[in-house]
């Protein structure tokens, strides 16, 4: 295959794009390291000081370790409804099928706050606003989607022939998807987790919504601090969410490989 180099103009262009994706944290990082009491870019003074006042925060601590919890709960249930309904979708393929992914699938088609409202109307019916399970419900309406989407394209990728020796050599239904099957979708699985895990730990609209003074996720904590007070320590929160994601991108990486998971 002939591979033509590339143009100097495309790699300024490229170049060029790069840079404007990678603006804002060029400029959250500096204001992460201000001395002064309010967000100021370029900083006047440099200091450390508010990483250690993270931790001392007692509602951003508890902000964290909530959306910690919710991102776990959501990310398991997105794999337990998902990957039946990818294999339903998939491999047994009902009447409608197409018709069922598209309905699965919808709420990413809809805005985030018509979403939310919508949420917040039904859900105030049952007494399910400001608590741990409304936000595991509504955050499931965003992440299930993405699972049963990824899950579907790494059950279709699947050479189907393995899993039909398999029952040839007298293995039942389940042992060929426990031993055959689920081994295969190592990739989609691993993507599934990581993509349903950030999604639900970085929403912000739907929690808006659904949090109250007896419950409060780290994005929507972070949003009402920069209401209040506008200083550097949610520059350097949002430097160590930063972080926090590339260890899972990487993790995912080292796993499972990035290419493999997330393209086909």
């Amino acid at each position: 295959m002939d591979e033509r180099p590339i143009s100097p103009a495309l790699k300024i262009l490229a170049g060029a794009m790069f840079i404007f994706l990678l603006a804002p944290l060029i400029v959250v990082v500096p204001i992460s390291f201000s001395g002064d009491s309010y967000m100021m870019f370029p900083p006047s003074s440099w200091s450390t000081k508010w990483y250690p006042a993270i931790f001392a925060d007692g509602k951003m601590v508890s902000a964290f370790w909530t959306s910690l919890l919710l991102a776990f709960v959501v990310t398991v249930l997105s794999l337990l409804i998902g990957l039946p309904a990818a294999y339903a979708l998939v491999r047994l393929k009902p009447r409608g099928a197409e018709f069922l992914s598209s309905l699965f699938t919808a709420p990413l088609l809809l805005p985030t706050i018509v979403l939310g409202l919508a949420i917040l109307i039904v859900f105030s019916g049952y007494g399910l606003l400001a608590t741990f399970q409304g936000l595991v419900a509504a955050h499931l309406v965003v992440t299930l989607p993405y699972a049963i989407r990824v899950l579907s394209t790494a059950l279709a990728t699947l050479p189907i022939p393995v899993e039909e020796a398999a029952a040839t050599l007298g293995a039942s239904p389940l042992t060929v998807f426990r031993r055959v099957t689920l081994p295969m979708m190592r990739s989609g699985i691993v993507g599934t987790t990581a993509l349903c895990f950030l999604v639900s730990f970085d929403e912000v609209v739907l929690s808006l919504f659904m949090t109250g003074p007896r419950i409060s996720t780290l994005p929507v904590a972070m949003y009402h601090r920069v209401e209040q007070q506008a200083d550097p320590l949610v520059a350097a929160l949002s430097v160590l969410l930063v972080v926090l994601t590339l260890v899972v991108v990487l993790v995912v990486d080292r796993t499972s490989g990035l290419a493999k998971t997330f393209v086909k």
